[in-house]
This record gives structure tokens, sequence and C-alpha cells, in this order.
């Protein structure tokens, strides 16, 4: 297990999605992660797949420079907040990703592509290539997206470059089902690894999906739950994970990503 000290407050988010299609989707989602940010007023706040267009794959790619991201940059400039947000990009060379931008109050950045694509994903979207380690504050958090931490494969891969957390960003479906396969993912990431496991999932509607399954939450590196949201949407819950004290040799020779903050 970590260290009980020092701690890096977090909060796992499930905002309300507005309805694709608006022409002001964009702009109002946005504002509900700035909301967010700012009630939670941790260090790192993290949000679900796509959550800034929710799950619309036919939404336009959002451009990280893009004018509309303002009222969030300007959250995590106030609260001194790490957010990590889903929405499509689109690369240089045309291809198309479903990405985790990370905005601090300095901007926002690509900082990792989902690797495992799913169903008609695969018809706009090409997968990234390589898992992504990001260091805040001296805890390494591997990070997911929905697909990447159904695959055990995908954690293995990002464990193999020295992490504390998993850090996923998901949709599930609704009912029982769904949030039993939900914990299951989680809690044998977590023990299998012995790293903690971070997980915000949709909640309520997000593009083509009228209902979700909410539950988002934190895991003990033992695989038990040690902070979860029931699956209504609007809400946040927050927990403060252990930076880890590790002798020099276990530190993997990976160079991680820094976000600017």
């Amino acid at each position: 297990m970590p260290s009980s000290t020092p701690l890096v407050p977090v909060a796992v988010a499930q905002p309300v999605c507005a309805a694709a299609g608006r022409p002001d989707t964009l702009a109002v989602n946005v504002g509900r992660h700035a909301e967010a940010v700012r009630a939670a007023g941790t260090r790192l706040v993290v949000f679900p797949e796509l959550s800034l267009t929710g799950y619309d794959l036919a939404a336009p790619a959002v451009d990280p420079a893009d004018p509309r991201l303002a009222p969030l940059v300007e959250a995590c400039a106030a609260t001194g907040a790490l957010a990590l947000v889903g929405a499509p990009v689109a690369e240089a060379d045309g291809r198309e990703s479903i990405a985790t931008l990370a905005v601090t109050g300095g901007g926002a950045t690509v900082i990792y592509r989902k690797m495992r694509l799913h169903g008609a994903e695969h018809d706009r979207f090409t997968p990234g290539g390589e898992p992504v380690v990001l260091e805040l504050d001296g805890l390494r958090l591997g990070l997911a997206v929905c697909a990447d931490a159904a695959d055990p494969t995908h954690a293995e891969q990002t464990a193999a470059l020295g992490i504390d957390a998993y850090v996923a960003s998901t949709l599930y479906g609704p009912g029982a089902a769904q949030a039993e396969r939900l914990d299951a993912h989680l809690r044998e990431r977590t023990t299998a690894h012995g790293v903690w496991g971070v997980l915000s999932t949709s909640a309520g509607a997000s593009g083509e999906f009228p209902e979700t399954s909410g539950r988002s939450g934190v895991w003990a590196p033992d695989g038990t739950v040690a902070a979860r949201l029931g699956p209504e949407a609007g809400a946040l819950v927050r927990w403060e994970l252990s930076r880890p004290t590790r002798p020099a040799a276990s530190v993997h020779p990976v160079r991680p990503v820094r976000p600017t903050t």
C-alpha cells in the first residue's frame, strides 16, 4: 500500500451532458465542467469519455485551442486544478482520435489517445499508439479511456511503465449488470498491479445513449471501493491519493508527461 502522506486530492465527476447535435453543446458542457472543477476544489478532476461532446460519434472534433474552452481553463487557473476531459480530436495528418485532454490554467493539450476502440468507433477514429503516464505532484497516473480499461493487457502495458494510479474515463450502459462489470474491471486492475483506480463514467444521457450507468469512484490498491457515486448525473466525489515513496530503482525508465500548471 502507498504511504498515507503526503496526499493528492482528486475528484471524479459525472456532469449532466448537453443533448447531442445542438449548436451550443460544447459551450454548455464546458460550462458544466468548469462548475464541477470549481466545486471540487481538488488538484485533479477526472471526467468521462467524450465528456465535452457526449458520446456522439458524429460530433465535430474539438480543437484544444478553441476559445470556447476558456471557462474551463479559467476554472483550472482559479483552483490550481488539472482537469482530464474527453473529446474527439483531429490529428495533423487528418486522422481523428478519441482523446483525453489535460486542461490547466495554461490551456488545453491532447495528452492521451484511446488505444482500444470499440464497435462503430472504428468507422471514424484511429487508435492511439502507446500508453501514457502523466506525472502530477509526484503521483504517476496511467491513463485509459473506456474499452482500454476493459482489456487487462492495456493495464499491463501501462503498469509496466511504473504507475501509482490507473485513471480511466469511461461510459457504461445502464443497469445492474453494467455497474457490476464496471466494478469488476477496476477491482481487477487495481489488485493485479497494486495501484489506485480512479474512474469517471457518464451518468444520465450522453450523446447516443439515453441512459448510462453512473457510479464513478475511486478504488484502493487492494480492490476495495474507497469512494463511490450513485447513478445520478451532476454529482462528484472527492478522495485523497497517497504519493508512495519508492526506491529509485523501482521507477521505470519512462519519460512521463508533465502538464503545464
